[in-house]
């Protein structure tokens, strides 16, 4: 089961933490996978680990926000492994910059774009890319790495970043409904508090009573990406540790 050998995937923000997760679990599963970070440096490490573990790797650095920088990347995914067939859209929190939880109130509008860019339209951005190969092929596994932050008011100072991951959600419900006639599933994982180089607080209102690690989040994009899931679009799947409130 969820044999991806033949396949494709390019997984964007995949230099590091859940990207680079995500890219490993395909990876093990027999895809061949290409590397995207916006630091060039992080896309090239990826690639070159795991290559050294037996996969075919590629790295891509790009902007996912420069619509341009995209479809070259894509262009040259495609030229050196093939045309696209899972698309994993991770890039995202504040995009380069790091995210600065700030109350609405507080903060400048000049500031609004940095997580709508890249936590909506950089969405755009990748499937705009792959989509139309997809479609002609009547084949294609859409993935976004969202968070449960874009399902439940969270006090944390990140309500447009909550707003961009919303936006994507709601996008997307739609857009499954558009191309499934060609076989195109596309579908979210919501995320919960999966730490990285922030300080998260504790864990004691999760269930599970811990947060999540990166390696958490790769098994559910595996199963989304594999011919098993060919009858599940349009769907939500949140990996919180059971942690329901709001939802």
């Amino acid at each position: 089961m969820f044999d991806l050998r033949g396949r494709v995937a390019l997984v964007t923000g995949a230099g590091r933490h859940v990207g680079l997760a995500i890219a490993e679990a395909l990876a093990r599963q027999g895809a061949a996978v290409a590397i995207n970070d916006v630091v060039a440096d992080r896309a090239h490490a990826a690639a070159e680990g795991l290559a050294r573990t037996g996969a075919q790797a590629l790295a891509v650095p790009a902007d996912m926000t420069d619509l341009g920088a995209v479809e070259e990347a894509v262009a040259a995914v495609g030229s050196q492994l093939g045309p696209v067939d899972i698309l994993v859209s991770n890039a995202g929190n504040a995009g380069a910059a790091p995210a600065l939880p700030t109350p609405f109130l507080d903060m400048a509008p000049g500031d609004w774009h940095r997580y709508i860019d890249i936590n909506f339209y950089a969405v755009l951005n990748g499937i705009h890319a792959v989509l139309p190969g997809m479609c002609r092929r009547n084949h294609g596994r859409i993935i976004t790495i969202s968070s449960d932050a874009g399902r439940a008011g969270v006090g944390m100072g990140m309500s447009v970043y909550s707003g961009g991951k919303a936006a994507a959600m709601g996008f997307q419900r739609s857009l499954a409904c558009e191309v499934g006639p060609q076989q195109v599933t596309v579908n979210t994982i919501a995320l919960g508090l999966v730490p990285g180089d922030w300080d998260a607080g504790s864990p004691d209102k999760i269930p599970l009573g811990r947060f999540g690690t990166p390696d958490d989040v790769g098994p559910a994009a595996v199963f989304f990406a594999s011919d098993e899931a060919g009858w599940v679009t349009g769907q939500v799947l949140s990996v919180n540790g059971g942690y329901f409130r709001n939802l």
